[in-house]
This record gives C-alpha cells, sequence and structure tokens, in this order.
C-alpha cells in the first residue's frame, strides 16, 4: 500500500475544488503555461500561483521554464499513492462481496 504520509497530501491537496479543477486542466491540456490557467478563470494571478504550488508540492505536477513563462504538466505518477489506496479497498470489497454471495446462496438452499 502506498505511503500514509503520500496519500494524506495528495487526498488534502485535491480536496481542494480549485485545486482540483486546475488539476484536471493541467491533465487535459498535457502542458499549461501559468498565465494559460489564469485566463478563463474566476481566480485571481496570485491564487493560481498558491494553487499551483500546493499542487508542486504534493508532487502532481512538475513545472518546465522558457523564459519567463513557466509551463506545467501532470507528475508521471502523480496519483500511484492514490491509485493504490484504491486498489487495495478494491480487493478487500471484491472479497467481501463475494463471501456475502456465498453466504447468500447457501442461505437459500
Amino acid at each position: 500500500m502506498a505511503n500514509p504520509a503520500q496519500l494524506t497530501t495528495v487526498m488534502k491537496t485535491l480536496a481542494d475544488p480549485t485545486r482540483r479543477a486546475l488539476f484536471e486542466r493541467i491533465a487535459r491540456e498535457g502542458e499549461v503555461a501559468a498565465t494559460g490557467l489564469v485566463k478563463g478563470s474566476k481566480v485571481s494571478q496570485p491564487a493560481i500561483s498558491q494553487h499551483l504550488k500546493a499542487l508542486r508540492d504534493a508532487g502532481l505536477v512538475t513545472e518546465r521554464r522558457e523564459g519567463r513563462h513557466v509551463h506545467y504538466r501532470v507528475a508521471s505518477k502523480a496519483l500511484e499513492p492514490l491509485a493504490d489506496w484504491l486498489d487495495h479497498y478494491r480487493a478487500f470489497w471484491r472479497e467481501r462481496l463475494g463471501r456475502l454471495e456465498m453466504l447468500l446462496k447457501e442461505t437459500q438452499r
């Protein structure tokens, strides 16, 4: 299972709806300049910068500098801690539901 501290950081970071929307936009567009994230947003440039810092600190995005512009893209293994955690519980519930199904079949005999 994933490192608990990493999982907590990812979940806390993505719990903020604005931050999650930024992450989703970066993931959808592949690579986005910070200035592009401000355009078309109802969030101020300083607020976008703070959200990007939180995403960067959590390891969810990486940045590439090109002159005065900073471009962001989703880190390749950004969601691994969350995916590992979900996989663990997917297996847990699959097993539990399988047992329940067997019990129901036995009681119907």
